[in-house]
């Protein structure tokens, strides 16, 4: 009897330590949580966008020999580059170039210093184990870059990306392309990401955001 007495005093101290200051406190009144409220309801909303041709559309490119093998590496890449140029507003969207990189880049094959063409980057970005062509073309004078994706459809060479950025660096990570590009914010970049759209067939822009700046930025090398 004496220990059980002895134990529920010792129960009854700790129970009362507890009632002191240390004691958890309640957070308040939590507010209940609401139902978005529509600014401005009686605002029409906007149209959808027309449907046609443009960048966010696939879009085969004209005057390039099919590639029976599947392998889109057998593609020649200024085949394919002179032709998404020539054909770069009858296809929609994408950067416009001006008269003298268009030479540099007709002028590739015999002055390979000067081709504004970055190496072509292969790379699996639609998830069918089969690689897709990365082309870059870098404008000399504010670095900026057309970033065009390239893949086989039934043997046609057909574009699925159409961009144009000053990147820090572009990084291809889980099949997606990501581009840091800077800001007026110091120490932040943004970071945007494309990533293979099954309904539209496209490499479609799923986030754009600020991220802190990743001080590796590598230059890719020039095609050779």
């Amino acid at each position: 009897m004496t220990s059980f007495a002895l134990a529920a005093t010792g129960m009854v101290v700790l129970l009362s330590s507890c009632a002191g200051s240390g004691e958890p406190q309640g957070a308040g009144h939590t507010p209940a949580a609401s139902a978005p409220v529509r600014l401005w309801p009686e605002r029409k909303p906007a149209p959808q966008p027309e449907t046609g041709t443009g960048e966010n559309l696939p879009a085969a490119v004209p005057g390039v020999p099919r590639v029976p093998s599947g392998d889109i590496r057998k593609a020649n890449l200024l085949t394919v580059v002179k032709a998404q140029v020539a054909a770069g507003s009858a296809l929609g969207g994408g950067p416009q170039f001006d008269s003298g990189t268009r030479r540099r880049i007709d002028a590739c094959a015999a002055e390979p210093a000067h081709c504004p063409v970055r190496k072509p980057q292969y790379r699996d970005l639609t998830g069918d184990g089969k690689a897709e062509l990365i082309v870059g073309i870098e404008a000399p004078a504010d670095h900026s870059l057309a970033l065009w994706v390239f893949k086989l459809d039934h043997g046609v060479v057909t574009r699925i990306m159409d961009a144009g950025a000053t990147p820090l660096s572009v990084e291809v990570a889980n099949g997606d392309l990501i581009l840091r590009e800077p800001t007026g914010t110091p120490g932040y970049d943004t970071r945007t990401v494309y990533e293979w759209d099954t309904r539209t067939r496209t490499m479609a822009l799923r986030s754009m955001e600020f991220d802190q700046a990743d001080s590796a930025t590598p230059v890719p090398e020039r095609a050779r």
